[in-house]
């Protein structure tokens, strides 16, 4: 196992960041950027044995700093949306920044996917580390948080989050990473399949905020329980789907304890991804824009890619039901997903 780093950009302060580029013994690669704690490439071998990126990424570093969609990024202290950025803890009310329609997103407009973290390189892996420091984007604590990608010889990324923090504070992180298994930039994922082992998704309101209530996947565009075409039903009439005009929903997964979320495979480049994680979901939110950022100088197509994003539930903070979000002080935050890939 080998690891290179690379000067990648300037932030418009002056601070410099890097990437990250952890190799097997095959060649196959992850790169990721301390720059937001980013996904920036994954090459793994096709059925034919030519090495594919399957990770979307932007045509240089000047792009990530005015990216909007978390390109790649690790996405915090809360990802997802909170309804209307208001939450209520310990008596204390908390207005958090709006950044997306009425509401709040992955942890604001200066969430983790904008800053530069800390890097510690240890045998096969990185460890990007930050300290939130109490107030940071109005969220209540001084967070210490740590993310560790490590890759394998057989070609798995691990995905290791780690917290602590001196108050009660809502934090749920994901990676929000772009999968084309045909090769970033270059074609629709109209031809992957995907199953997610799960009986519900969370109901949300038209501003896509979760209700509370769990559908039933069931005689529904959103039954992935058997492998099925990605957009097979990604134009069927359903209120769902109307909100955001895509699969834009979370699942909630079957199950608990590190398992098998998704499985995500096209048949043309003979690529499998197999998500596991101990969340108790999976956001899977397929792009309906156009990117106007790509590394191709050919325009990708809507439906560009996928996204299997594992986290705890949308706007839990809101909604006692749900799997709590709230890190208490005497906890220790530790959380594993992986993705594994392989050829079918």
């Amino acid at each position: 196992m080998t690891i290179t780093k690379n000067t990648f950009g300037t932030t418009e302060g002056g601070a410099e960041f890097s990437t990250y580029t952890i190799a097997n013994s095959s060649g196959a690669s992850v790169t990721v950027s301390d720059y937001g704690c980013r996904l920036i490439s994954i090459k793994v071998p096709d059925k034919q044995g030519e090495l594919k990126d399957v990770c979307l990424k932007y045509p240089d570093s000047s792009y990530y700093l005015k990216d909007n969609i978390s390109m790649g990024a690790v996405v915090g202290r809360c990802a997802n949306r909170i309804d209307k950025g208001h939450f209520v803890l310990n008596g204390k009310e908390y207005q958090l920044a709006i950044n997306n329609g009425p509401n709040h997103l992955h942890g604001g407009p200066t969430g983790f996917g904008q800053r530069i973290w800390d890097t510690t390189i240890q045998e096969d892996s990185i460890i990007f580390s930050r300290f939130s420091p109490d107030g940071e984007e109005n969220y209540p604590g001084n967070l210490n948080v740590s993310v560790t990608y490590t890759w394998s010889e057989d070609n798995e990324l691990s995905i290791i989050y780690d917290a602590s923090c001196d108050q009660d504070t809502p934090f749920s992180v994901t990676s929000h990473g772009y999968f084309n298994l045909n090769g970033e930039g270059f074609s629709d994922v109209s031809d992957h399949e995907l199953r997610i082992d799960a009986d519900y998704i969370t109901e949300l309101n038209p501003t896509q905020i979760a209700t509370g209530v769990l559908l039933p996947v069931e005689n529904t565009p959103f039954d992935f329980r058997t492998m099925k075409p990605v957009v097979q039903d990604i134009l069927t009439p359903h209120p769902q789907l109307a909100i955001g005009h895509t699969y834009d929903q979370n699942f909630v997964l079957n199950g608990d304890g590190l398992r098998e979320a998704a499985v995500l495979q096209s048949k043309k480049s003979g690529i499998r991804m197999t998500c596991f994680t101990d969340q108790p979901g999976v956001q899977l939110y397929v792009p309906c824009f156009i990117p106007q950022d790509k590394k191709s100088e050919d325009t990708p197509p809507m439906y560009c890619a996928v996204c299997l994003e594992a986290q705890h539930f949308p706007n839990a903070v809101n909604i006692p039901e749900f799997p709590s979000v709230i890190l208490h002080p005497e906890e220790k935050y530790h959380s594993k997903t992986l993705y594994h890939f392989s050829v079918i």
